[in-house]
């Protein structure tokens, strides 16, 4: 294993060292000033035309399909299902304990920017979209980067880099977390991780060989459930420690800045770190720049590009603003940040603590199994795509990739069995492995994004204008 950590190390410092923080967060900041900073500027109106139209199933154009592409309620709640996952409990715990609470902090300030960064994607990712002879959506940063740049070597390295991603932040991580979660709800004491990777083989296996019509249906259940699931309990602990909250948000700051550092003459290195770990598993978590996301909502009926980019700025609001913070709160409250636990296992350990009762920890447990499925579900879909992109949407392919898939979430289930408890190096590992494949996928999205902030804005501006994007 030591090799495989001495490796990912130096691939992850490059990729997660400044030039990487200046290019993800500078997007995000480049992309707000150029469309007016629409999620602040906009916010209700967006909040409005997302959130609000959830509770008019009937009347709603979230709802409504064109019979042969997913509903946008259906989109969103793939890309949601993909966002809101273990990097929600599992990823914010790590960046905790990783990069002292300070890197919370800078978790909000990725997510501030990457609501326009995901809103952008969204919107180059339907305007560009294609569509096949059946009628059915085929989008991404990959058919942006081609048909709006005509530079097919750059498509191809992002949907290549994005097809090998799934197998870390979609798949074993995902799994070995469930397995954990299992393992820890059992108590039992026996290691279950074998029979979790086969029982989670199957399950899956039924609903993504359904194809996007299947996977969509399944989170557009599932993803509103959970969120809610798990907003109601964390909430719950949090308030019954509500003389506690003042001290950790002062904890989150002070780490941010690393007040009590500056004497020392560790400030920089300091402030580096928990910027690193926050903007880290920020993406992780939100996937903004990443490039993911687009792919699910290119595959919406919907026809308006600016009107399915709106759900970007409420997925990343929802995920980190309020999962995330739910998340961290919990965690710094408990005060385990500074041991050896991380990951989900510290998430449900901390909510232990805080209500007294093991059952708070099982409820966590269940929770990021939920997540954790949904997030796998997405992801497999996001990985097809971009597999099909580069075969032409090859069936044989498809299947492959699907049976490939299957084995690897196997894998991941059964690695977890040496980390149960109290070893999580590999869980650890796993997680940074993911990190270093997110950091690689983002690039050429990202490179997309600047290039084509024009489109951006010109369709920005029409839609407030007019009341559409579409061509007059």
């Amino acid at each position: 294993m030591e090799w495989l950590e001495s490796i990912n190390a130096a691939v992850y410092n490059v990729v997660w060292g400044p030039i990487m923080l200046v290019l993800l967060i500078g997007t995000g900041i480049y992309l707000s000033i150029r469309c007016g900073f629409l999620q602040a500027r906009k916010f209700g109106y967006i909040w409005k035309y997302t959130f609000a139209t959830l509770f008019h199933k009937e009347k709603s154009e979230a709802h409504k399909s064109d019979g042969t592409n997913v509903t946008p309620f259906q989109a969103v709640s793939t890309a949601l299902g993909s966002t809101i996952g273990v990097g929600n409990v599992a990823g914010v715990a790590g960046a905790v304990a990783a990069g002292d609470p300070g890197a919370v902090f800078w978790m909000w300030i990725s997510a501030f920017f990457g609501m326009c960064t995901k809103y952008a994607e969204i919107v180059l990712a339907v305007h560009y979209r294609e569509v096949s002879p059946d009628g059915t959506h085929h989008g991404g940063p990959m058919y942006y980067i081609e048909r709006g740049l005509h530079m097919k070597w750059l498509a191809c390295i992002f949907a290549i880099l994005g097809g090998l991603a799934t197998f870390g932040i979609g798949n074993a991580t995902q799994a070995a977390e469930i397995s954990v979660a299992v393992n820890n709800l059992t108590g039992t004491g026996y290691d279950s991780s074998l029979i979790t990777g086969i029982v989670l083989m199957v399950l899956v296996g039924i609903v993504i060989l359904g194809g996007l019509h299947r996977i969509s249906t399944v989170t557009s259940y599932l993803v509103p459930f959970m969120a809610l699931f798990y907003i109601v309990i964390g909430l719950g602990v949090i308030l019954g420690n509500a003389a506690m909250i003042p001290g950790a948000f002062g904890q989150i700051f002070s780490g941010a800045f690393s007040f009590e550092a500056v004497g020392g003459g560790v400030f920089g290195y300091v402030i580096l770190q928990a910027m690193k770990n926050g903007f880290a598993r920020g993406v992780f978590s939100n996937e903004a720049g990443l490039g993911s996301a687009p792919i699910a909502h290119a595959a919406s009926s919907t026809k308006d590009p600016v009107k399915q980019g709106m759900w970007g700025v409420f997925e990343v609001f929802v995920d980190t603003i309020v999962v995330c913070t739910i998340t961290a709160q919990v965690v710094i409250l408990s005060g385990l940040y500074t041991g050896t636990l991380t990951g989900g296992a510290l998430t449900a350990k901390a909510v232990e603590n805080l209500t007294g009762s093991v059952w708070g920890g099982h409820f966590i447990r269940v929770a990021l199994i939920l997540f954790a499925l949904s997030t796998i579900l997405g992801w497999e879909y996001y990985g097809e795509t971009c597999w099909g992109y580069l075969t032409k949407n090859s069936k044989a392919v498809q299947y492959i990739f699907k049976a490939i898939f299957l084995i690897v979430l196997g894998i991941g289930a059964i690695s977890s069995s040496t980390s149960i408890l109290e070893d999580t190096s590999g869980l650890a590992l796993m997680w940074s492995i993911a990190d270093t494949l997110n950091g690689l996928m983002a690039i050429p999205n990202l490179v997309g994004l600047l290039l084509l902030s024009g489109v951006t804005v010109k369709l920005t501006k029409r839609y407030f204008k007019t009341g559409s994007s579409l061509e007059p």
